[in-house]
């Protein structure tokens, strides 16, 4: 029940976007240089609006998994045909490390803020203890009353950003290779000294702020689902960058990802975007990279109230972290929360990120205090869920991206 309707999309085909057309159109090159059969995604004529996507090799991949489960995928024909194109292609997945491999079910990360109920993503995502540190860091001090996006907000939210982004490179990385603190990440006391020398009138220095000590031995993809029940899923997926890798396994129809990129190639080199690592997070057999997938659900009074998540790389946590505070701290709609200008700090490199529309008064006050602000283009495609008093959904899909909502 639950693959069917993607085989049927992948078999029958779908029109697709001018975006998406103009993504395919710039990706050609690439697809061709990098591809040891060229794919379906690749054509001589341009590719336009409206025209359908037929996609039979995943099709048929999808299908294997249907019918045998994992099998389906992990061995047989598909396992073969991701082996034949590592042979192809000078890549080293065997055979044996596709059927050894296993998904591991892991406690979430579960906090309180402000009377809601926050439930995230554990390690080895940084997005949970991130969200967790930071809400944390903000929960004693009036937001609602510094006003939204006014400079004395932004810059407080901003040095909080840089902070739990210091922690982030030292600290978090897979806890089946490496004893993360998570309890010690979050403590009250060690929240609280992290802001200690926290000044409102003037921006910090990332090289002054160093990753805290603890005394403890851009392709993604998101959808935010509530049934009339208000069973709710988050769930982020990725493929790390635009159409990962570019290396279709030919016969089996899908995207190789590049997720080696979200290791430490070594400590204090910067990944592509611009996230720095150390040991925690460094490369060895078997062991799942650090990401910054934030899917997060929100309880109020034990019943869901948010279901939210993004992609964008290291900004997904703090569009989560943003909306979050837009609807809890500002009252905002839905619509507002996810549609109002975001704007993002991560440690390193030392600047502000804002998005275009973010308020050209806002942006002269923070550099008049020594910040660095650097406009970007959108970044997050924020799905947020909220379950309004009367018992109704407002749900919007993010201004930024060809997202969409729909109901049944």
């Amino acid at each position: 029940k639950l693959i069917q309707p993607a085989i049927d999309l992948a078999e029958k085909g779908f029109a697709i976007t001018e975006r998406e057309a103009n993504r395919l159109n710039n990706l050609q090159q690439q697809l061709e240089r990098v591809n040891t059969s060229l794919p379906v995604f690749y054509r001589e004529k341009k590719w336009q609006a409206g025209d359908t996507l037929i996609q039979t090799d995943l099709a048929n991949t999808l299908k294997r998994i249907r019918d045998k489960g994992q099998a389906g995928f992990y061995e047989g024909e598909t396992a073969n045909l991701i082996v034949n194109e590592m042979e192809r292609g000078g890549g080293i997945i065997s055979k044996a490390d596709l059927k050894n491999y296993k998904a591991v079910e892991r406690t979430p990360v579960v906090f309180m803020y402000k009377g809601y109920e926050i439930i995230s993503m554990p390690p080895p995502s940084s997005g949970g203890i991130l969200i967790h540190q930071m809400l944390k860091m903000l929960e004693d001090r009036p937001l609602a009353s510094y006003g939204f996006q006014t400079a004395k907000s932004v810059q407080l939210i901003t040095e909080v950003e840089r902070r739990a982004y210091a922690d982030r490179a030292e600290h978090l990385g897979d806890p089946d290779y490496y004893k993360v603190p998570m309890k010690g990440l979050v403590a009250p006391a060690y929240l609280q000294q992290r802001m200690a020398d926290y000044d409102s009138t003037k921006a910090s220095v990332s090289t002054n702020i160093t990753p805290g000590v603890i005394k403890e031995s851009m392709e993604t993809t998101h959808l935010s689902v509530m049934d009339t029940d208000g069973n709710a899923v988050s769930v982020t997926t990725t493929l790390n960058g635009g159409y990962g890798s570019k290396v279709v396994v030919g016969g089996a129809g899908f995207f190789l990802n590049n997720e080696m990129d979200d290791f430490s190639v070594q400590p204090g080199v910067p990944n592509m975007f611009g996230a720095i690592g150390g040991v925690a997070n460094a490369i060895a057999p078997g062991k799942r990279m650090l990401s910054s997938m934030t899917p997060t659900v929100v309880l109020k009074n034990n019943k869901p109230f948010m279901v939210v998540g993004t992609p964008g790389g290291t900004t997904i946590i703090t569009s989560v972290l943003q909306s979050i505070i837009n609807v809890v701290d500002y009252n905002m709609n839905a619509f507002d929360a996810v549609n109002k200008p975001k704007f993002h700090h991560q440690w390193q490199p030392d600047e502000v990120r804002v998005e275009k529309d973010f308020p050209m008064d806002v942006r002269k006050q923070l550099e008049a205090m020594g910040y660095k602000i650097v406009e970007n283009g959108a970044w997050s495609a924020t799905e947020m869920i909220l379950v309004k008093p009367n018992g109704k959904l407002e749900v919007v899909g993010d201004k930024r991206g060809d997202d969409s909502v729909a109901g049944w």
